[in-house]
């Protein structure tokens, strides 16, 4: 519970202190913009991929273009503001920014980890029911579980947001961060901010506990099913099947555990802003390669984008 006294008063905006490094150094500025416009324009392609090859309209394609826009999303709420404040050295960010900076990352992250639970029910009936897939992955319920997940999202945000909204925060307004972080946020307020990090605490536990589980049932009897019969045939099909998901979801979910491990531990603020520098930029930019390079159709449909683009050229 975080209450403290004196100096209270009504704060405009908050200082970021940034990552810590020597942020006036041009190389650093020029790694983190290549990272970020690595992503940006990682993403598009796979969603231009997925939109121009027919053989890519498929249930599991139309998961992955909606986590690709996800993935640019989520390091677009962060990355530009941190970029312009290691330019400009003018960390500053306004009090009505903040709050909205906090809202969409939760929202974006929260869209991230539903849908690799859903890719991860995707590829299970592809692999435990062959037989059914195209009956049970309708259009119909593709599209209800990607709006079940932006609805979920957007719904498990706004409590921790509205709450933010009613705290008091003192004349002391450094964030030891790249970003409006919430926790650091809680603890410059000088209100009382148990039902905050109750609400925080219930969230996140139902919004990493249940995907995860999801996610661990699936994986279990697709292993299952390859035990029963085992050979080396349906061993290199499940691993072409799943392997590029199968990535993303040990990166995700290990930067995640070595995020709340930073924070909960009590290490240094540096450990935690690079663990979350991991899980807001490097995440979404090595998704692109993940899937592209570890995935026959996507390579075959690259391949075909860059032979008509060099016809159209000649």
């Amino acid at each position: 519970m975080s209450m403290r006294r004196g100096n209270q008063s009504h704060v405009s905006e908050f200082l970021l202190l940034g990552l810590p490094i020597q942020t006036e150094k041009q190389g650093f500025f020029a790694l983190f913009l290549g990272m970020y416009l690595t992503t940006v324009l990682g993403n598009l392609l796979i969603i231009l991929l997925i939109r121009l090859d027919p053989r890519l309209h498929t249930p599991m394609y139309f998961f992955l273009r909606h986590l690709a826009l996800t993935g640019i999303y989520f390091s677009t709420v962060t990355v530009p503001k941190m970029l312009m404040n290691m330019q400009t050295q003018n960390p500053p960010i306004t009090y009505p920014v903040c709050p909205s900076q906090v809202y969409f990352y939760m929202i974006f992250g929260c869209v991230d980890n539903l849908l690799l639970m859903v890719m991860t029910y995707d590829r299970y009936i592809a692999i435990y029911h062959p037989l059914h897939y195209t009956s049970v992955m309708r259009g119909g319920l593709c599209v209800l579980l990607v709006s079940g997940s932006w609805i979920l999202s957007c719904s498990s945000a706004l409590p921790n947001t509205l709450l933010l909204g009613q705290a008091s925060f003192c004349a002391d307004s450094i964030i030891p961060h790249f970003s409006c972080s919430l926790p650091k946020l809680l603890e410059l307020s000088c209100s009382d901010t148990s039902l905050n990090e109750l609400v925080i605490f219930t969230e996140e536990s139902a919004v990493v506990i249940f995907p995860l589980s999801g996610i661990l049932v699936s994986y279990g009897h697709i292993g299952l099913s390859i035990l029963r019969v085992p050979s080396t045939k349906r061993i290199c099909k499940a691993l072409s099947t799943c392997g590029s998901h199968l990535s993303a979801v040990c990166l995700f979910y290990g930067t995640m555990m070595a995020v709340s491990f930073s924070s909960s531990s009590g290490q240094s603020h540096d450990k935690d802003i690079i663990a979350s520098m991991m899980y807001t930029v490097v995440i979404p930019m090595l998704n692109p390669f993940i899937y592209s390079l570890r995935n026959r159709d996507m390579k075959l449909a690259l391949g075909i984008l860059f032979r008509n683009s060099n016809l159209l050229d000649k």
